[in-house]
């Protein structure tokens, strides 16, 4: 498989919105994962990532600038056991709270829908990491209007067993920057991820552009052992 170049898909892409990779490491060691978010509006782009217990959440960077906090304050990334769920919205407490009472992760975003913002009607995106007695498999979701059409919710996931080391899947909310903002097409994107971690940070935040970047997070996975290191870069300061 030609692997795309993830430097070149941020870099050329002035707006992808949020942002999900799931991959593993070239030396086999690391389940990776990254979250990032961008904006346009004041609102968005007054966003910090905070580590929260064993996940992040979002907060405002500046309380009193917080104009409507209903889709850009909530918990990103949450662990469940063996299980680490990475989305870009609420619907990571759904997936957290139904996988816990024994629902899949299918069923879970079953019961949710791409965000009431229209027009652009933004899409759920939603990553499961599975790490267990030194095995690895993934899943990536997208959840999304038909074609700017509210009145109908397209479904797909995505699921990954024993994925190939040095491989990783990128799913985006947009296509690219627009009005209304196109929603993303097709299969997650298969790009390289890096060894390295401090690396992969390093290249994923200098490529996403520089107006419309708010927030990264990269988390490295100990395969064997399910112990992780975690970074946080925040736009804000």
């Amino acid at each position: 498989m030609n692997l795309l170049s993830l430097e070149n898909e941020l870099k050329e892409n002035s707006y992808p919105g949020r942002g999900i990779v799931i991959g593993k490491s070239p030396n086999g060691k690391y389940a990776v994962t990254a979250y990032f978010i961008m904006g346009r509006s004041e609102n968005s782009r007054n966003r910090i990532f905070v580590e929260e217990g064993e996940g992040i959440r979002t907060e405002a960077f500046d309380p009193s600038k917080l104009s409507d906090p209903s889709l850009i304050i909530y918990a990103p990334v949450r662990v469940l056991g063996n299980k680490t769920i990475v989305t870009n919205g609420d619907q990571t407490d759904t997936i957290y709270e139904m996988m816990d009472k024994q629902q899949t992760f299918e069923q879970a975003l079953r019961t949710r829908e791409f965000e009431p913002d229209g027009p652009n009607y933004t899409p759920r995106i939603s990553g499961i990491l599975h790490v267990e007695n030194g095995s690895f498999n993934y899943a990536l979701s997208i959840l999304k209007s038909d074609h700017g059409n509210p009145d109908s919710c397209n479904r797909f996931t995505f699921a990954y067993s024993d994925p190939i080391a040095g491989e990783g899947r990128f799913i985006h909310t947009y296509q690219c920057d627009g009005e209304p903002l196109p929603s993303f097409e097709g299969e997650p994107k298969p790009v390289a991820v890096l060894d390295d971690m401090d690396a992969f940070t390093d290249l994923l935040w200098t490529n996403l552009n520089e107006s419309n970047k708010v927030s990264l997070f990269v988390r490295y996975i100990d395969i064997a052992t399910g112990e992780y290191r975690t970074k946080i870069v925040n736009k804000n300061k």
